[in-house]
């Protein structure tokens, strides 16, 4: 650099990169760190360099507590619904399939809390034709059910299911679930959960509890087909 051009200035930036790179400087100004001061962020007042560092371990130490507690209370609250889960896919097994589809309907209403179930299945053996649930399903419904890779979680948008509900005027959010025998055949059923409460089926909810509910429910269902040719 020529001697009579000027220096430029130096920066934050500067001052810390030469500490990074620099590890031993505070060992040779070991005085340094007793007289560096600085705004305590929630009383703000003053106070020295290792108070600050301790206040900041201890926020840290915090949200890192508060973080398990979240991931404790996630994973009770998941072992609860499983274990509802496994209820409830054990009373399918032991229920006389005269009695399955009133079965899978009222322990999903009394175990997950569901304020409104109804269940519609078609293709139906002869000696189930004729069941309640076996009754008002359109073409469109099946076309509809058939449709879905995954359980529909959200808003009623006028779903022509709805209307299997006792109340349909109090369906505020749904969860539609295809019922098939295998993954990947054509649905015989459609399962409908529903809620006053717009939040409690939303887009941004997981639905693996709600694909296992389905599955189950196929499974255990598909005794009352019709063989399939």
């Amino acid at each position: 650099m020529n001697a009579s051009e000027p220096m430029s200035p130096i920066t934050e930036d500067d001052i810390a990169d030469y500490l990074v790179n620099t590890p031993d400087f505070f060992e040779r100004h070991a005085s340094l760190l007793a007289t560096v001061q600085l705004t305590h962020p929630q009383s703000h007042r003053t106070v020295g360099l290792q108070e600050r560092q301790a206040q900041m371990l201890r926020d840290k130490i915090k949200g890192l507590e508060h973080r398990i507690m979240d991931m404790i209370r996630h994973g009770n609250e998941n072992m609860i619904l499983m274990d509802k889960l496994h209820r409830w896919s054990c009373e399918l097994w032991v229920t006389p399939p005269d009695h399955l589809a009133d079965s899978a309907v009222d322990n999903i209403r009394d175990l997950f809390q569901v304020p409104q179930v109804s269940l519609r299945l078609w293709s139906l053996k002869g000696e189930h034709a004729h069941a309640p649930c076996a009754q008002g399903v359109t073409e469109a419904v099946q076309t509809l059910a058939t449709s879905l890779d995954r359980p529909y979680v959200g808003p009623n948008a006028g779903y022509e299911a709805v209307q299997w509900l006792a109340e349909p005027s109090q369906a505020a959010s749904l969860a539609l679930l295809a019922l098939r025998a295998v993954p990947g055949q054509p649905a015989f059923g459609l399962l409908v959960l529903a809620s006053p409460d717009a939040q409690r089926f939303n887009s941004q909810m997981g639905t693996d509890l709600l694909e296992r509910l389905a599955e189950l429910a196929g499974a255990a269902l598909s005794v009352l087909r019709a063989p399939q040719a």
